[in-house]
């Protein structure tokens, strides 16, 4: 990322060798790190699908020492990725904490992009009446000693490598979906926050915070419906335009006066100029895995959360769709995904974005069925058991806005040390349903993974 930053006011206690020092530090981390995921994006064959690798041996170095929140203070946090949902993030941020949800303060601010940048500076310094430094080499941001947690808003493909650097940083961290772009990228993570057990990452899936998924998890638990041997659910949506070609580009946005390019490309290496690949990374397949990371993350991850241990990590993929509308965008417009889990149960996925019209959210145990197409968790026995047990239905309260709630709990990590509902195991779980089944829709193969070894492979 450029070296060059949009500053504010430094705060006392933040030098700029404290900075130097942070930096030097994390440098072969960062050497590692970047190696690793340049690797990736550069050696792939021309289907998009390289082989699964077990992460590597080498170890992190020792996170740096996170900074407490004092009793009865703000949270002090910051945010990397200031494009529409960073912004949007911070704007929530700051309107939990005039409704006396929270104490916090936004103090500082990265993005690669100055115009993104200084809006966000204007909606945080408006909303709090505080000067709000920033950066274009978040790094930098990571250097402030005074900063007890971190959101990150950028590109998948930025996730795993930002994602580690905060924590090496002694940073919290809240990560938005996916976890991160590769399966390989995201074990890595995985272990460097086991090896840290004094941080907290959560992964910014919100509609884990539904009541409805937990009290499904509390009916399974109980042995209610049986076994549960298989489950659905989906994401669908339409475009007459193709999906996300909503996002406009900016004709005032110019790599190299107001946008470090090369900085944006990053971990994945680099990239001719492209505005629509900028606005729209998401149509792409070296920057996204479309439907399945954006979309079905979303829904997947709370069912997880239903199924909680009794079906353990994914351990078979394939999946299969196509380009049947929307052929100028490079990922897929349909995807059917079916995952096998290590303890008997199977697992139907199904996105689009050329047709809304997705499947009913159910799980299903050879007793019983839960259905949870509403805000509640109906409960229906299987015909043979019907003498057995009565249909019910499990009311469920209205949280309001969930992610607002995902907000709340994730500064509530920061800030009394409280475990994440979407933590590290939950959203690696997730990404080897996203990573082999991305693979799968290129090159029509199934996939394995081995949850003793943390290796995948190609059936």
């Amino acid at each position: 990322m450029s070296s060059h930053d949009q500053t504010g006011p430094h705060p006392d206690q933040h030098s700029q060798a404290s900075r130097r020092a942070f930096l030097a530090g994390t440098a072969g981390a960062l050497a590692l790190t970047a190696l690793g995921a340049k690797a990736l994006a550069g050696d792939q064959p021309a289907t998009g699908v390289v082989t699964p690798k077990a992460a590597p041996a080498t170890p992190f170095p020792k996170a740096a020492a996170r900074t407490p929140v004092a009793e009865g203070q703000a949270v002090k946090m910051a945010v990397i990725g200031t494009g529409g949902m960073g912004t949007n993030h911070c704007s929530s941020f700051i309107s939990l904490h005039k409704a006396g949800k929270e104490k916090l303060e936004i103090v500082a601010l990265a993005d690669v992009n100055q115009r993104n940048l200084a809006k966000a500076k204007d909606v945080c310094e408006k909303g709090q009446g505080n000067q709000v430094e920033t950066f274009t080499d978040y790094r930098k941001l990571l250097a402030r000693q005074d900063i007890n947690g971190v959101l990150i808003a950028s590109p998948e493909h930025w996730h795993a490598q930002m994602g580690i650097d905060a924590i090496l940083a002694g940073k919290d961290v809240y990560l938005e979906k996916p976890m991160t772009l590769k399966l390989d990228d995201a074990l890595r993570l995985r272990q460097l926050v086991k090896d840290n057990p004094d941080l907290r990452l959560q992964v910014g899936t919100q509609m884990t915070n539904m009541p409805k998924f937990h009290r499904a998890r509390e009916v399974i638990a109980a042995g209610t419906i049986g076994v549960p041997v298989w489950s659905q659910t989906s994401y669908c949506r339409n475009s007459k335009d193709g999906e996300w070609n909503y996002y406009s580009l900016d004709p005032e946005l110019k790599p190299g006066v107001n946008l470090d390019w090369e900085g944006w490309c990053g971990p994945a290496g680099s990239a001719p100029w492209d505005p629509k690949v900028y606005a729209r990374w998401r149509r792409y397949r070296r920057w996204s895995t479309g439907i399945i990371g954006d979309l079905l993350v979303h829904v997947l991850t709370p069912m997880l959360v239903a199924l909680g241990d009794k079906v353990g990590w994914p351990t078979r993929i394939v999946a299969s769709g196509g380009h049947y509308l929307d052929k100028a965008m490079e990922n897929h417009d349909q995807v059917n995904i079916n995952v096998e889990f290590e303890h008997d149960h199977t697992m139907i996925i199904a996105g689009s974005t050329c047709n809304e019209t997705g499947l009913e959210t159910r799980i299903r145990g050879n007793k019983g069925n839960i259905d949870l197409n509403s805000r509640h968790c109906i409960v229906r026995p299987e015909r043979l058991y019907a003498e057995e047990t009565d249909e019910k239905r499990i009311d469920c309260p209205d949280i309001g806005n969930d992610q607002d709630v995902h907000r709340v709990k994730w500064l509530k990590c920061v800030r009394d040390r409280e475990m994440p509902d979407s933590d590290v195991d939950q959203g690696s779980k997730v990404m080897v349903i996203v990573d082999l089944a991305t693979r799968s829709m290129w090159d029509g193969g199934a996939y394995t993974f081995n949850p003793k070894t943390m290796t995948a492979a190609r059936q």
